[in-house]
């Protein structure tokens, strides 16, 4: 059973006040006595409040990561946008130059060529560093998490699934690298 499941959630019966007891005034001793159970009652109470504030803490805390792990994966997904964007316009311009070269309506294709994988490259420039910032990035938040753990700041590990984002920024760095080998042969 984890730390999560072995803690009993916060009752309605936790949340209200001890009632104050009757007091019977006549009897000195009696009342002193009723009033410091009271007392205890109230200690106990507030004791419970405290442990309810820090369950709910942790929970938050762990909470934060998994929207930090969402925000790197965003992060990543506009990197790639901005990539798949600059890979395919400068594929595109080096083709289209080219192929009016063969059909000799350009004399030259030599600048745009250049312009076009000068794209592709700043493309995959640009995914790369993408890709070694959002590891990086990852790898830094699971040990910040393993080290709350250990402080007891945060419940067990969370598991990071796999980075689909990731996977698919890999991808298109595949297929950069063999835009810019198709334009280099």
């Amino acid at each position: 059973m984890s730390d999560v499941e072995s803690r009993k959630p916060f009752s309605d019966d936790e949340s209200s006040l001890p009632p104050m007891p009757a007091l019977d005034r006549s009897n000195a001793d009696l009342t002193s006595v009723d009033l410091s159970e009271h007392r205890t009652k109230l200690s106990r109470h507030r004791t419970v409040l405290s442990d309810h504030r820090t369950e709910m803490s942790m929970r938050r805390t762990g909470m934060s990561f998994q929207r930090t792990r969402m925000s790197a994966e965003r992060t990543l997904m506009s990197i790639i946008r901005t990539s798949l964007s600059l890979i395919s316009f400068g594929f595109t311009i080096a083709q289209f130059f080219q192929k009016l070269h063969e059909s000799e309506v350009v004399s030259s294709a030599t600048e745009p060529r250049r312009f076009g994988m000068a794209l592709v490259w700043l493309g995959i420039g640009m995914l790369v560093a993408g890709i070694v910032y959002h590891v990086q990035f990852m790898v830094g938040l699971r040990r910040t998490r393993v080290a709350m753990k250990h402080k007891a700041l945060v419940h067990a590990d969370s598991l990071y699934p796999v980075s689909l984002t990731l996977i698919a920024a890999i991808a298109l760095l595949g297929i950069g690298i063999a835009a810019i080998a198709y334009l280099l042969s």
